[in-house]
């Protein structure tokens, strides 16, 4: 009986200090933080692009119902919170699900929906003169040949612009090379990859990372990297448990579709979407070793249709939708704090 009862002391003791540990691993595993919420209204389906330390917010879905198809920008700043910025051009419609980036401080808007068609429009600003430009259309060798789209992601690497997949009245797969010198669209080898719409990207180095979205109501599990020198794309381990021989992806769950990414120190983020349901989970890319680890799960409201970046080391996801309803509260993320309940 003696033996018993020592046997489960000690038996009681290991638990203890298993939970303890698993808690405290839990806490280190990064802290989401409320922000407030964005100026302007709430929406879904906008673009967001940084040029130095600026953010910028704009177009998107407002009023469901009623098919608001917004065309207006928003800039926020550590320094400044919250301010008006330069709206879209009157040429301009306002447009949801477009996609932008950003070549030596020049930010590029272009493709989209506006209610009635997808379109292949382009329009440069630039925050010094504080003025947008038309550039040229995202057209391919015929010049009659339109390439218009929605829900396709971009990227900038040695200074060119690159837009891949989307969703033309079917899932795209093809990559197309801004050169904003020559003012041209040129077609670079298609993603190898499968078809998709509503993916995410993102940029470590000087490779650029897609992965998520969807086609024919299936949820993608692959991830591919890359290289603009060699117009090479090169396939990663699957985010799903798909290796049967190994145990790294057990409890992997990044497929989904129209979630969002960021980069902090050489590592992405993917966060939100939806695969069958709203997902809050966080999960933390290494392009070292090719794995994944989660993270403390997005503390607000799970939405998809979301933007997110990174300003001041930290990660920042707002606005998106959640039934029906449009958002505009903005959370900020750091992978390396303590989880703090009350913030």
């Amino acid at each position: 009986m003696r033996n018993a009862k020592h046997f489960c002391w000690i038996l009681a003791g290991l638990l203890a200090a298993c939970s303890k540990n698993d808690d405290t691993e839990d806490e280190n595993n990064g802290n989401w933080v409320r922000m407030g919420e964005m100026s302007g209204k709430p929406r879904s389906e906008a673009v967001t692009f940084t040029i130095g330390d600026t953010v910028y917010v704009g177009t998107g879905l407002g009023n469901e119902t009623e098919g608001e198809y917004k065309y207006d920008f928003w800039k926020y700043s550590l320094g400044r919170g919250w301010e008006k910025a330069v709206d879209f051009p009157p040429l301009a419609v306002g447009r949801i699900s477009a996609t932008a980036f950003v070549i030596n401080g020049v930010a590029y808007v272009g493709t989209g929906f506006d209610g009635k068609r997808n379109l292949d429009d382009f329009w440069s600003y630039t925050p010094a003169t504080g003025q947008w430009k038309e550039c040229a259309r995202l057209k391919g060798p015929d010049a009659a040949v339109s390439l218009a789209r929605r829900d396709a992601v971009s990227f900038t690497l040695n200074g060119k612009g690159y837009v891949v997949s989307g969703y033309d009245g079917g899932a795209l797969n093809d990559v197309w090379e801004y050169d904003p010198v020559a003012n041209t669209w040129t077609g670079k080898r298609s993603f190898r990859g499968e078809k998709r719409r509503d993916a995410v990207s993102f940029v470590i180095g000087d490779k650029a990372y897609v992965l998520t979205g969807t086609n024919n109501n299936e949820l993608k599990t692959d991830l591919y990297v890359y290289d603009a020198a060699t117009d090479e794309w090169t396939a990663k381990r699957k985010i799903d448990n798909s290796n049967e021989d190994e145990d790294y992806d057990n409890d992997y769950a990044m497929i989904r579709s129209n979630a969002v990414a960021f980069v902090m120190n050489n590592k992405g983020y993917l966060a939100t979407g939806t695969k069958g349901g709203l997902s809050q989970e966080c999960w933390e890319y290494d392009p070292i070793t090719d794995l994944w680890v989660k993270k403390r799960d997005f503390e607000g409201t799970s939405r998809e249709g979301a933007v997110a970046f990174t300003l001041g080391g930290k990660g920042y996801v707002l606005s998106g939708r959640t039934a029906g309803l449009q958002l505009d509260n903005m959370f900020q993320f750091d992978p390396t704090a303590t989880y703090n309940s009350n913030d």
